[in-house]
């Protein structure tokens, strides 16, 4: 009999001569063969849930930008690409926009007392205005959107929105550019989900880059 054993806390899963395969929520040292329960087995090969392709395009809302306090990494190269673009030095970057977590950077994050939110730094809201017959909705916007991070130029096709249908919809009720607008193929969204420098087709919100 072949097994395959994988130990976590008092776990083991072995596979018999037949292909099932069983997992034994027990001391391996006092196994029963009859405390078993069937599993499936994953095929690393198959296709991921998304292989048919998935749908967004920005819409400009900002709910991205805001949230609970996280973390917006930049990198030393992107800083430079931000100081180039705000005609300022690299050093006066990191003193304004940014702060240092565990040897790396984040874009620096300000409580937003109407909503208790922490907002990117850089997040601006547009007011909403209008002529009486036509209504120009609230935007909230980026004005350095264009040397934006790595992070912000590749949402929402993080590993962890790609991670499962049910992580990709729970984004989706804060994001209402996801499942609308532009198609993306599995190859498009993976290069977006594995890019480590600004890929040269970012999601958008139509005309900008």
């Amino acid at each position: 009999m072949s097994s395959i054993i994988i130990r976590m806390a008092w776990v083991i899963v072995q596979r018999s001569m037949w292909g099932n395969t069983c997992i034994k929520l027990t001391n391996p040292l006092l196994c029963d063969k009859n405390t078993r329960m069937e599993l499936d087995v994953i095929d690393p090969a198959a296709a991921p849930w998304y292989a048919d392709g998935l749908k967004f395009t920005c819409t400009q809302c900002g709910n991205c930008c805001t949230g609970g306090p996280g973390f917006v990494w930049i990198s030393k190269i992107e800083i430079v690409r931000l100081a180039e673009f705000l005609k300022i030095t690299p050093e006066d970057v990191v003193e304004k926009y940014c702060r240092k977590v565990a040897g790396k950077f984040s874009l620096i994050e300000n409580r937003n007392p109407a909503t208790g939110l922490y907002d990117c730094i850089f997040l601006k809201e547009i007011p909403a205005k209008g002529d009486g017959s036509v209504v120009v909705h609230t935007r909230r916007v980026c004005p350095v959107y264009s040397v934006r991070p790595l992070q912000c130029r590749t949402w929402p096709f993080w590993e962890m929105n790609l991670s499962s249908q049910k992580v990709w919809d729970h984004s989706s009720r804060r994001c209402p550019g996801i499942n609308r607008g532009k198609s993306y193929t599995r190859r498009q969204m993976e290069e977006l989900r594995d890019a480590t420098d600004w890929p040269a087709a970012p999601p958008t919100s139509g005309g900008e880059k």
